[in-house]
């Protein structure tokens, strides 16, 4: 691996330690720990304080990274580390042949590679087939007290030390996947929670002539499911209801909410979202939303209510009140949307507004409460990336690596915009008072200088 940087390591560390030690000084809001994706609320809200508005490749780069492979896992930030997954070739080889998936941990003040620790190897082809936007390392880690957590989606789940060292592992909730790894895990006291929506495939390759027919593989319905986090063990398991969802596969990331006193995970899959009480799996309530599967996006919780996409084919947008008990598709669903959902794009809310970014880049600002259209403008060109908001401003980033940066409001007001001209479908995130960007190639760390 190597590491190549706009100047060299000693200037970019020089001007960062200075940077910081200003930041100090002055008593701007830093935000040294983003532990999971979306950061610390899981919602793309920082509550760091003068963060870059513009940069390019010859500007306000502290250091980029180059790195191998291919991963959109975006990063995670603690203790002057940055931890991020990877997928690479076996041995230097085609990574649709067999794939090594990693952990990796940067210094996250030089960029340099700390440790590479690989976790799983997969030669299996149908495990290894995916969609042209994905990797078979999407999934980002999460971070709590010491210790890691990295979910590969289909090929396992793997718990590490700060150090790379590997914990344990769990390969047990295998399935043929369709479009390879998405959908990050949760934690939720000792349990580690994450989605995991097969598409119901029990098919097998048909047998070469003269062979014994083989028997049909097990059917995989699509789940949730929760292990114990510091051992690996599978604590609960709960079927998906039946839906109308004419494909079950789906990649959403739960998000932990609390009502009334109570914990809930709500869990969107194929044509169905969930409410379930985080310690057995037990069901709250369920919003049906009819054919909608590969949901993408995790969703986001403001105002009592629960804001999500349904995915594909033609996403719409829900506003769900989060105080039901069982079936509450006709009674909780406060309004819908069917204009500029995003299918990717995690959703935004800033104070009274909903902001949402859509997979053409056209972005619209609804107000929460009841879906009013504020406004619905061009943006950025082919977006994947989920929102976040920082220092008053709300940031978004394309599939070419080209950003902008939005005061929210009423009306679009755009401060900046930037180039990088790397595609990138990682998400945003913040590392002190600093951006972390994940592109196709390297991962870049955008501070004032």
């Amino acid at each position: 691996m190597t590491s190549s940087h706009r100047s060299s390591h000693f200037l970019a560390s020089r001007l960062l330690h200075l940077s910081l030690s200003f930041a100090a000084v002055a008593g701007v809001k830093a935000e040294p720990l983003w532990p999971e994706f979306r950061g610390p609320t899981a919602q793309g809200h920082s509550v760091a304080k003068g963060l870059p508005v513009e940069w390019a490749a010859d500007k306000n780069v502290l250091w980029r990274s180059e790195l191998p492979g291919l991963a959109w896992s975006s990063p995670i930030v603690a203790n002057g580390k940055i931890f991020i997954t990877n997928a690479i070739g076996i041995n230097g080889g085609d990574p649709a042949v067999g794939a090594s998936l990693r952990v990796l941990a940067l210094d996250a003040t030089t960029g340099k590679v700390v440790w590479d620790t690989e976790v799983f190897q997969q030669t299996n082809a149908n495990a290894l087939k995916m969609h042209k936007k994905n990797s078979q390392a999407s999934p980002s880690v999460i971070y709590e007290q010491g210790r890691l957590w990295a979910h590969f989606g289909h090929h396992g789940t793997a718990c590490l030390d700060e150090s790379g060292k590997v914990l344990w592992t769990n390969r047990e909730h295998s399935f043929k996947p369709v479009h390879g790894t998405g959908g990050c895990p949760v934690i939720v006291d000792d349990l580690l929670i994450f989605n995991h929506d097969a598409n119901m495939d029990s098919s097998v390759p048909a047998p070469e002539k003269g062979a014994p027919a083989a028997a049909p593989a097990p059917v995989v319905k699509p789940a949730v499911v929760a292990l114990d986090k510091n051992t690996g063990k599978t604590v609960w398991r709960v079927d998906r209801p039946d839906t109308e969802a004419k494909s079950k596969f789906s990649f959403c990331t739960p998000l932990v909410i609390e009502v009334a006193g109570q914990k809930q995970l709500i869990t969107p899959g194929s044509g169905v979202v969930q409410a379930l009480n985080p310690k057995d799996g037990s069901e709250i309530w369920r919003v049906y939303y009819g054919t909608g599967y590969s949901v993408v996006p995790r969703p986001v919780f403001a105002h009592g209510m629960v804001f999500l996409s349904s995915g594909y084919d033609k996403p719409v947008g829900y506003a769900i009140k989060a105080d039901g008990k069982g079936d509450v598709t006709k009674t909780h669903v406060a309004w819908t949307a069917d204009k500029r959902v995003p299918h990717n794009p995690s959703m935004l809310v800033v104070g009274d507004e909903l902001y949402m970014l859509d997979d053409k880049g056209l972005l619209s600002s609804r107000d929460a409460r009841t879906g009013v259209v504020h406004y619905e403008e061009r943006l950025l060109g082919p977006s994947s990336a989920s929102l976040l908001f920082a220092d008053g401003h709300i940031y978004a980033i394309d599939e070419l690596g080209a950003s902008a940066v939005v005061r929210p409001g009423k009306t679009l007001e755009v401060i900046a915009r930037s180039e990088l001209k790397e595609k990138t479908l990682a998400s945003m995130a913040v590392c002190d008072n600093d951006l972390l960007i994940r592109t196709e190639k390297a991962v870049y760390r955008i501070g004032k200088r």
